[in-house]
């Protein structure tokens, strides 16, 4: 199957990005997780990588079967805006930038997404008290 990589552009210069349907488990719970690439200078320049999941239900419980959320280009656009600005080189050759959760989760969040490195390192803290929060937050509970 073809991957297929939508464009953006911020100022001058075009990205190009990927975002792909995952799953992060929680305690007993599965949560929508998407994991965006983006890429600046071509598929052999450093890429920007950032798992984000989802806080589109009030429980996450049966949320995997049900959520469909996905980031827009306004949230890709949020995400390689920050990136830029956070130590990200699209520039350089190879390698990859992660927005991580310890370093990166508390200075960035989306509307309907937190960033979470539950993907890359199952055994991190368990996303569903922080999907919960904020679905609270945002609906004023």
């Amino acid at each position: 199957m073809r991957t297929r990589l939508r464009q953006l552009r911020i100022d001058a210069r075009t990205f190009v990005w990927h975002a792909e349907i995952r799953h992060a488990q929680g305690s007993g719970d599965c949560h929508r997780c998407i994991r965006l690439r983006v890429w600046g200078a071509g598929k052999t320049s450093q890429a920007l990588q950032a798992d984000l999941l989802s806080v589109a239900w009030p429980a996450p419980w049966g949320a995997c079967a049900t959520d469909g959320s996905y980031p827009t280009s306004a949230d890709v656009r949020a995400v390689t805006s920050y990136a830029l600005g956070h130590g990200w080189q699209p520039e350089r050759r190879g390698g990859t930038f992660v927005l991580t959760e310890p370093e990166h989760a508390a200075g960035f969040a989306l509307p309907d997404f937190l960033l979470t490195d539950r993907l890359r390192t199952p055994e991190c803290a368990d996303p569903t008290l922080r999907v919960v929060r904020a679905y609270e937050h945002r609906h004023g509970r």
